[in-house]
């Protein structure tokens, strides 16, 4: 690593169009586990002008939403169809291009595969499968107090504000619609100062730099908004006179959300992760329950890579999974500390193998995680991780296993 660099991260609000997919998926995800903890579901949602499109395959034990022939029933679609809705009227969506209450709704969602159930259940002697193959990350760095990339974690308290002060009125010129970036630089592979920072927030009408509805003072009104709130998210002195600055640097932003652009389940994958400062298996994780490893073994792999951080075994740490669909232990498990590790790697691979208590198949991840619960609509927008474990929430960011970790390395 050269001692000194620049690294970029970006990240999107609650309102961008592929954020607002993702939502109203994991909403369906913890309709479905709200009743039925062993529910199958695979949603994909598409949000564009006015219009909300479901698909995907779904499976429950619950015969008022799934009736016996695995079909959806009234009840059912009426329930899923609420539970959008809802998503939408609580990221803040009442707009002519969008709005929660009467963009029109189109539901696809059918039965999951007899061929992927037969795979994925447990039968006799076989275990639960993983219902899916594929390769897997997790990653953690102590450059942040909760061990994720200080460019990615700036990049989402900086939105998580702006959504803060939209909701509660302290900035009524703000709309949902939000990106930011930042870039750091960084000496000795720690970050030192911002040299550059971006937000395009949507605004109401007026709040332009450019356009047919400019107005100088409204604009000016906005970017000393954002740029106090640059000021305040970022650690005092990051932000110096040399710092570029781009607020809306297009000169509008008026409209925005899925009226301005399609979007899709799945499509910000490196804003959920670590904002490109690790490897990503390619498999998004919003819209799928915790029997897709895709999910949940992206969970317990920063679960594992942040207490190994936490525990003083390395300053970065990298962890591959990787699954065969209807196979329930892992074909690998991999182990980069990046140079800045105090135990061999090897050591740890052995130990965290089984610390456990099993061979990190979906149904321990699962059961030691807690996953089978209706917690994933919070998880859906700034980022899967560098949360705070807040009860059933967020529970792959604890670091509970650090005791575990250090008494097995050290027997």
């Amino acid at each position: 690593m050269r001692a000194s660099y620049l690294f970029t991260s970006e990240s999107v609000s609650e309102g961008h169009p592929d954020k607002v997919a993702d939502q109203i998926s994991d909403a369906v995800v913890d309709l479905f586990l709200t009743t039925d903890p062993e529910a199958r579901v695979a949603c994909e949602t598409m949000v564009t002008t006015q219009r909300i499109i479901l698909s995907g395959e779904v499976r429950s034990a619950d015969r008022r939403i799934i009736d016996a022939d695995g079909n959806l029933t009234d009840e059912g679609k009426r329930r899923i169809e609420d539970a959008a809705r809802a998503t939408v009227k609580r990221i803040g969506y009442e707009q002519d291009g969008f709005h929660w209450r009467t963009a029109t709704f189109e539901n696809n969602l059918h039965a999951q595969s007899s061929e992927i159930a037969m795979g994925v259940d447990a039968a006799g002697n076989k275990d639960e499968g993983a219902g899916d193959q594929g390769i897997m990350f997790g990653y953690a760095t102590d450059e942040t107090p909760d061990l994720l990339p200080a460019t990615l974690y700036y990049s989402h308290r900086i939105l998580e504000r702006l959504a803060a002060d939209r909701h509660s009125g302290a900035a009524p010129f703000l709309e949902p619609d939000a990106k930011s970036q930042v870039t750091l630089h960084y000496e000795n592979e720690k970050p030192v100062r911002a040299t550059a920072l971006v937000v395009s927030t949507q605004h109401k009408q007026g709040f332009a730099e450019k356009g047919e509805h400019a107005d100088p003072a409204k604009y000016q009104e906005l970017r000393d908004y954002v740029v106090g709130v640059l000021k305040d998210e970022l650690p005092q002195g990051f932000v110096t006179d040399d710092t570029v600055l781009y607020v809306n640097p297009t000169g509008a932003f008026e409209i925005g959300g899925p009226d301005g652009d399609c979007g899709l389940t799945g499509r910000k994958i490196i804003v959920d992760t670590y904002g490109g400062a690790a490897p990503h298996g390619g498999g998004a994780f919003s819209g799928k329950d915790p029997t897709k490893v895709d999910r949940s073994a992206a969970y317990v792999a920063r679960y594992l890579a942040k207490n190994v951080v936490a525990a003083g075994l390395a300053r970065r740490c990298t962890i591959q999974l990787s699954y065969a669909i209807g196979v329930a232990e892992p074909l690998s498990l991999y182990v980069d500390t990046h140079g800045t590790g105090t135990v061999e790697e090897a050591k740890i691979e052995t130990v965290l193998a089984d610390i456990l208590g099993a061979k990190l198949t979906p149904r321990t991840i699962r059961t030691h995680l807690g996953l089978n619960k209706p917690i994933y609509a919070a998880t859906a927008a700034y980022g899967h991780f560098g949360r705070q474990a807040d009860g059933d929430h967020f529970t792959w960011e604890r670091t509970d296993l650090v005791d575990a970790l250090k008494a097995k390395l050290a027997a």
